[in-house]
């Protein structure tokens, strides 16, 4: 007989209410997270309090557009599902006002990487006159446990989830709906979700081990090359046991999310070579320290 964990779980906190739901929470709560770690990185090297408001502020509001927008144009413009023995062609683009409910889940973790990063180039260049690099070795600890909520708040949606399987320690998804036969799917399957979220965890701890004790921010670059790397090295392993989020993901010898993992993964393994063989930076922000002197005057 095979065993498996049945997650009849449902997202809303409130019986019968769409919000609050526990994706909408463990989002915030993961971005809350990330924010103390975060703090507490800043303070090590005396940076003034403002400097993280102002990138709270850009990390937030490119996170969530460029993650859902991802998902939008990604995996999800058009859809098809059934009403009665009607087939119907349905999505974001024949619906826009949907974009807009973030709450209900659909967040593509490439869209918000490409956001982010453009938000962070722009935070350097623009407020703290530091290179991105600086700013990148910070944010991917926070980062990948804001990133480990998330995946928690999608197992609590039951979607992205796994392919079929027998081991012991698969989940049933009562209330998984699936795509392609339309209705609820409770076979046995993989749990994903779970594990992007151990993966995230292990990632956190590496790279604030790789912070707090071996001090790797003086290299700039290693902290974000090595992220790159590993986040989406797993992504692109898990991507084997996951179900395609798209149509055309059936007819790809690799999906769609592990295509645009590899991207990343390559750019991380060239910015960690660089990073290694760059000399140690004791301080960067000397010239914020002194803006901050000039300002109490």
């Amino acid at each position: 007989m095979n065993l498996f964990i049945t997650w009849d779980v449902t997202p809303e906190i409130i019986e019968g209410w769409k919000t609050p739901n526990y994706y909408g929470l463990l989002f915030v709560t993961g971005l809350m997270v990330g924010y103390f770690v975060i703090k507490r990185m800043f303070k090590r090297e005396g940076v003034h309090d403002k400097y993280l408001d102002q990138l709270v502020l850009y990390v937030v509001i490119a996170t969530i557009v460029g993650a859902r927008l991802g998902h939008v144009l990604f995996y999800g413009p058009y859809w098809d599902v059934y009403q009665g023995d009607m087939l119907i062609r349905e999505g974001y683009f024949s619906n826009p006002l949907s974009i807009l409910k973030v709450w209900e889940g659909g967040l593509a973790s490439h869209g918000g990487a490409i956001a982010l990063l453009i938000a962070l180039w722009l935070y350097s260049r623009h407020l703290v006159k530091l290179p991105i690099l600086w700013v990148l070795d910070r944010i991917v600890a926070p980062f990948a446990i804001a990133a480990c909520f998330i995946r928690m708040g999608n197992l609590m949606n039951s979607e992205i989830v796994g392919g079929p399987t027998d081991v012991s320690w698969a989940f049933s998804f009562p209330h998984y709906y699936n795509s392609e036969t339309y209705r609820y799917d409770d076979t046995p399957r993989h749990p994903a979700q779970l594990y992007e979220a151990i993966s995230y965890i292990f990632i956190f701890a590496f790279l604030m081990f790789l912070f707090w004790k071996k001090k790797l921010y003086q290299k700039r670059g290693v902290l974000f090359g090595t992220f790159l790397i590993l986040l989406f090295g797993a992504r692109f392993i898990i991507e084997y046991v996951k179900l395609g989020q798209t149509d055309r993901d059936a007819e790809l010898a690799i999906n769609t999310g592990q295509i645009l993992s590899i991207p990343f993964v390559v750019a991380g393994i060239l910015i960690l070579w660089r990073g290694l063989k760059k000399e140690r930076v004791e301080t960067d922000t000397d010239h914020l320290k002194v803006v901050e002197e000039k300002a109490k005057k």
